[in-house]
């Protein structure tokens, strides 16, 4: 959807949901969101206020990342459970205003820290990074303990782990390099030779990282970008976090800015929720696994020139030694 349809579809929900006064200014794209995602400001006689739009693909079936609508029920219920996501005050399945669904969510100040190149607001040193990092796994407890099956019972059912390790043979059959597919299935069989019970069972975010979280002045104000979150094993996310930071899986080309150690992470973590979890290195390997797979296919992608983004080609030198971390992990379990 290009922006001047976006712009014109805007124009006409303003007018019909804020007030024929209002007008959309700076409208602009939103980066790493494949175009399906705008920020805009709402110019209602001299007040303006920043608002984030996500739009559902055309022609794709709603399901997961796909389903934009559902996310409206979710980031209401975290924002009243006191978990700091944006206020979403509009949310629309079929209407007048686009062709497909779409929500409207409230922007928050900050912005990304993206850890492996931050923007250039960010104070690259280890004293200012390692306090975002900090507040990244402190945060991570309340989605953690946020009740699902009190707020949202009936959202979604629940992934058997399973399905969280074998939906990704598809994804990483399609590398390029046959060692890479190799390493994949080695690794995965490895996790399910040694796969948990899968409890906890709750909210996950699915890529819960720096990269997802809003900061300003060196203070988290919200937990963003929630389309590939679920219901099924939540130490998925603690995972995902501890294997972000683990030297391991990257290289001296590409690597995150100074992370907490991966102990560190996980020390915060348990402190929250108040307990230990010995299952927490698995789903590291797990992390670990899941992002090699998706690099073996975007990495693909962007080689044919389906789909320009060069960071995977910087991300593709970690494919190998993810697969060889996770299989580490796993061995020493």
């Amino acid at each position: 959807m290009d922006i001047a349809e976006v712009q014109t579809g805007l124009d006409a929900f303003v007018a019909g949901e804020i007030g024929t006064r209002a007008r959309v200014v700076n409208l602009k794209v939103s980066d790493g969101h494949a175009g399906l995602t705008f920020l805009f400001e709402v110019d209602d006689g001299g007040a303006r206020r920043g608002y984030v739009v996500k739009l559902a693909p055309r022609g794709v079936r709603r399901h997961g990342n796909t389903d934009v609508y559902r996310q409206a029920p979710l980031m209401r219920a975290l924002l009243a459970a006191g978990v700091p996501v944006p206020p979403t005050p509009f949310a629309f399945d079929e209407n007048p205003y686009f062709d497909v669904p779409f929500i409207v969510m409230e922007r928050l100040p900050g912005n990304v820290f993206f850890v492996w190149d931050p923007p250039a607001e960010f104070d690259r040193s280890a004293a200012a990074a390692e306090p975002l990092w900090r507040q990244c796994a402190e945060a991570l407890v309340q989605v953690h303990l946020f009740d699902w099956r009190t707020h949202l019972p009936d959202w979604e059912k629940p992934e058997p782990l399973r399905e969280q390790i074998t939906r990704w043979e598809r994804i990483y059959q399609q590398a390029l390099d046959s060692s890479w597919v190799e390493e994949a299935e080695r690794t995965e069989r490895a996790l399910l030779d040694s796969m948990p019970d899968g409890e906890p069972v709750g909210l996950f975010h699915g890529d819960y990282q720096p990269g997802n979280l809003l900061y300003a002045n060196g203070k988290l104000t919200g937990i963003i970008d929630w389309e590939i979150s679920g219901i099924g094993a939540k130490l998925l996310d603690v995972g995902w976090l501890m294997m972000i930071a683990d030297h391991a899986n990257w290289t001296p080309v590409y690597h995150p800015i100074h992370p907490l150690p991966p102990n560190e992470i996980r020390a915060i973590f348990e402190a929250g929720v108040g307990r230990r979890h010995e299952q927490i290195p698995w789903y590291q390997a797990l992390a670990g696994y899941r992002l090699a797979s998706i690099g073996c296919l975007n990495v693909k992608l962007h080689r044919t020139g389906k789909r320009h983004d060069p960071a995977w080609e910087k991300i593709g030198l970690g494919v190998l030694p993810m697969y060889r971390r996770a299989q580490q992990i796993l061995a020493g379990l």
